[in-house]
C-alpha cells in the first residue's frame, strides 16, 4: 500500500516525467468541461423559482402569487430570477456573491420568520432599488424595452410620461415599487388622496373666465376635439377658461419658461421651478399657442426667462375650483408619509427652488405615484420661504 502511494505521489508530484503532454492536455481539458459544467449547472440550480421559494415561502411567495407577474391574460411569467438576477456573466456572479449574506441571514436566523424578515423589509427593498436605480433597472427592461413600446396604444397621460421617461433614460423603479412586493410598512403609497380629489372634481362646474386648479396630470391639446396633443399639465396648477365647446374648454396658462433651449416647461414664477406643465417641442415653437412677454434674466443664474401664457384646449374633468381642498390633502399626504423615517422638515424650512431635491431625497423611502409625487412637491414649493413670513 505504501510502495501505491509513492508512486501515485511521484506521477502528481512530476506529472510530465510520467505522462505525455497530449493526455495531459487532452485530461486538462476533459478536466475543465467536467468543471465548468458542473459549475453552471450548480448556478443555474439556484436561477430557479423553486430554489428562491426554498428560503421564501412565508414570506414572499404569498405576495408574488397573483400579481401581473405571476398571472396575466398573455401567461408569460416573471420569476425569482428574471427580476433579481442579471442576465449577463459578469454580474450575474456578483449579485450571486451578494446574495450570498442573505442565504447566510435565512440559514443562521436573523430573517427566517415572516416577523423578522418584516422588520428587514425596507432595508432589503432599498438594497434592491439602488441597484434597480445604478443599473437603470436592467433587468425589467429586458422585457419593458423603451424601443419596444407602442406609444400609441397608451393613454395619453401614461403616454406622454412614458415618452419622457425614455427621454431621460429613467429607472423603472422610479415611478414602479411594490409590482411584484408588498411594500415596507407605512409606505403604502399616498392613501388614495389622487382618487379622492378626482372624485370630488367630478362635482365642479365649468364657467367661461372662471380659473380651476388640476389634481392630477392632465393632457392638453391642439384643438377642440382633444384629438392633436400638446403636453402635458402638472397637479395643482392653474387654468383660466376662456370658452367651451361641450366636454372640451380652451384654457389659458400663464407663466414663465427659460428661453435657454426649446423652453418646453412652464414654471409658475420668474426664477422659480414650480412646474406648471410641460409641451411638445413642435407646440413650444409655435406662436399659435404660445404668447411672449418681456424677457428678464435671473441674477442668480444668469439665464433668460420669459413670460408667456399659453393657450389650448383640455376635457373637463378632474379640476377643482380653488386650491382649498387640493393643498389640505397634500398637506395630510406629505405629514403621514414623510414621517416614516423621521420628523419632517416645516414647509417653510426651504425654498421653492431647493424643496425638488430635498423631495426626491424622501422618495426612495416613500411610494408615491407620478400624480401624487408631484402635487405634494407643488404643495412644499407654495408653502416654502418664498411664500411665507416665517424665518429659518
Amino acid at each position: 500500500m505504501m510502495s501505491f502511494i509513492k508512486k501515485a505521489w511521484a506521477v502528481f508530484a512530476r506529472p510530465s516525467v510520467h505522462i505525455s503532454l497530449g493526455v495531459l492536455t487532452l485530461g486538462g481539458f476533459v478536466a475543465g468541461v467536467i468543471f465548468w459544467g458542473g459549475f453552471n449547472t450548480a448556478l443555474e440550480a439556484t436561477n430557479t423559482e423553486e430554489f428562491c421559494v426554498s428560503c421564501h415561502a412565508d414570506n414572499i411567495a404569498p405576495e408574488y402569487a397573483g400579481t401581473i407577474h405571476d398571472k396575466n391574460r398573455s401567461g408569460v411569467r416573471a420569476t425569482c430570477p428574471d427580476c433579481h438576477v442579471p442576465h449577463d456573466w459578469t454580474s450575474k456572479i456578483a449579485r450571486k456573491m451578494q446574495a450570498s449574506k442573505e442565504v447566510f441571514a435565512h440559514v443562521f436566523g436573523f430573517i427566517d420568520t415572516p416577523e423578522k424578515f418584516e422588520e428587514r423589509r425596507i432595508i432589503l427593498a432599498q438594497h434592491e432599488w439602488d441597484r434597480f436605480s445604478a443599473n437603470k433597472s436592467l433587468e425589467c427592461r429586458n422585457c419593458h424595452d423603451y424601443d419596444g413600446m407602442d406609444f400609441s396604444k397608451m393613454q395619453p397621460t401614461a403616454r406622454i410620461q412614458m415618452q419622457g421617461a425614455k427621454e431621460r433614460d429613467q429607472s423603472c423603479v422610479d415611478c414602479h415599487k411594490g409590482i411584484a412586493h408588498k411594500l415596507p410598512a407605512n409606505m403604502d403609497s399616498s392613501g388614495g388622496m389622487i382618487s379622492e380629489l378626482t372624485q370630488l372634481a367630478g362635482n365642479t362646474k365649468y364657467e367661461d373666465g372662471q380659473t380651476y386648479v388640476s389634481v392630477r396630470h392632465l393632457p392638453m391639446y391642439e384643438d377642440e376635439k382633444l384629438t392633436v396633443e400638446a403636453g402635458l399639465l402638472n397637479p395643482a396648477s392653474q387654468v383660466t377658461v376662456l370658452e367651451e365647446k361641450g366636454d372640451a374648454m380652451k384654457v389659458a396658462i400663464d407663466g414663465w419658461r427659460k428661453v435657454k433651449g426649446f423652453g418646453r416647461v412652464i414654471q409658475e414664477d420668474f426664477g422659480m421651478n414650480i412646474a406648471v406643465g410641460s409641451l411638445l417641442k413642435s407646440v413650444s415653437q409655435n406662436d399659435k399657442f404660445v404668447q411672449k412677454f418681456e424677457t428678464k434674466e435671473d441674477e442668480l443664474t444668469g439665464l433668460p426667462w420669459q413670460r408667456v401664457t399659453v393657450n389650448l384646449w383640455m376635457k373637463k374633468e378632474d379640476f377643482m375650483p380653488d386650491y382649498t381642498t387640493v393643498w389640505q390633502k397634500a398637506e395630510e399626504s406629505y405629514k403621514t408619509n414623510c414621517s416614516v423615517c423621521h420628523t419632517q422638515p416645516a414647509e417653510a424650512h426651504f425654498d421653492s427652488n431647493t424643496w425638488p431635491g430635498m423631495f426626491d431625497g424622501m422618495m426612495a423611502f416613500v411610494n408615491f405615484d407620478t400624480d401624487s409625487k408631484s402635487l405634494v412637491l407643488k404643495y412644499l414649493q407654495k408653502h416654502s420661504s418664498d411664500f411665507s413670513d416665517e424665518k429659518h
